[in-house]
């Protein structure tokens, strides 16, 4: 189907951008990769009478280091994110989870903070955040404010942010130096969303688990974060007996819908063996 008619604004500054948002009110919406937005559009699912595109918009753009930190703008793309050395260097789970969002079309111009901020409980990103600590930078017209982004997911595409807010930046705490991790995403096909998927971030000390921290993509009607299994975890040797209870405390959170992808008990089982394959790279990888 064909979008509805709509003006198209293209800003070339924060300001102007949450500016145009304000005045405009609730028939405006956005527009970062428009990925999610412009299929609804089409199915006449959303019909927005404004399209604030934020593509042009060089403050919102960059991969940076901050200190402990790594700053990243939020139309900074999928592709940007694969190809980024500093990444591969810090937080290479980025990396990762990137190169199995969609495929490569759609990451050269998807951006992370559309995928992140539209509240998808099937986008990648969301439950990678979780599990890296990550917190938002969000601008509008009472200010910046910065919500953490294990308390930025409401419910399906329903998100913390404000009508008016765009969000500006991510903030990722760098891993320790030596860490694992890993991303296991189950998928039907190339470019699908997630069956179900799990991201790990863990360090090791003298063959246990120091810290840990986990995602889960896709099995809620928000992304996961999988506090108790991490707890579970840490102090162990990732022995079999241990795993498995970490994988029940996981799938006891979840709650996916019975869809084109399976029943929800399978998909809660997929949650499970997606951990336990996640938790056997990152230790791998750990050193």
């Amino acid at each position: 189907m064909i979008p509805g008619s709509f003006a198209y604004h293209r800003p070339t500054s924060v300001r102007e951008a949450i500016g145009l948002l304000a005045d405009l009110g609730e028939e405006a919406r956005p527009l970062a990769g428009g990925h999610s937005l412009i299929p609804m559009m089409k199915l006449r699912l959303a019909e927005p009478e404004h399209l604030v595109d934020l593509a042009g918009i060089p403050d919102l753009k960059g991969i940076r280091a901050d200190g402990s930190d790594v700053v990243i703008g939020a139309m900074t793309t999928q592709h940007e994110i694969v190809g980024s050395d500093l990444l591969v260097a810090k937080v290479p789970l980025l990396r990762e989870a990137s190169l199995l969002v969609a495929d490569p079309q759609v990451r050269y111009v998807g951006t992370l903070g559309g995928n992140l901020a539209n509240g998808d409980p099937g986008n990648d990103m969301p439950a990678v955040m979780m599990c890296l600590g990550a917190s938002y930078q969000v601008v509008g017209n009472s200010g910046e404010r910065s919500i953490h982004a294990r308390d930025f997911y409401r419910g399906t595409y329903l998100t913390a942010l404000k009508p008016g807010e765009i969000l500006a930046n991510i903030r990722i705490p760098v891993p320790a130096a030596g860490h694992g991790f890993a991303y296991e995403k189950l998928k039907r096909k190339i470019g699908d969303y997630a069956t179900a998927a799990a991201a790990v971030v863990l360090t090791m000390n003298g063959g246990t688990v120091a810290a840990c921290s986990i995602g889960l993509t896709n099995v809620a009607s928000t992304p996961l974060w999988a506090e108790e299994a991490a707890r579970i975890l840490a102090g162990s040797t990732l022995d079999a007996a241990t795993v498995k209870q970490a994988v029940a405390a996981a799938e006891a959170i979840t709650s996916p819908a019975t869809d084109a992808r399976g029943p929800a008990h399978y998909r809660t089982k997929m949650a499970g063996v997606m951990l336990a394959r996640a938790l056997v790279t990152a230790k791998a990888r750990a050193r």
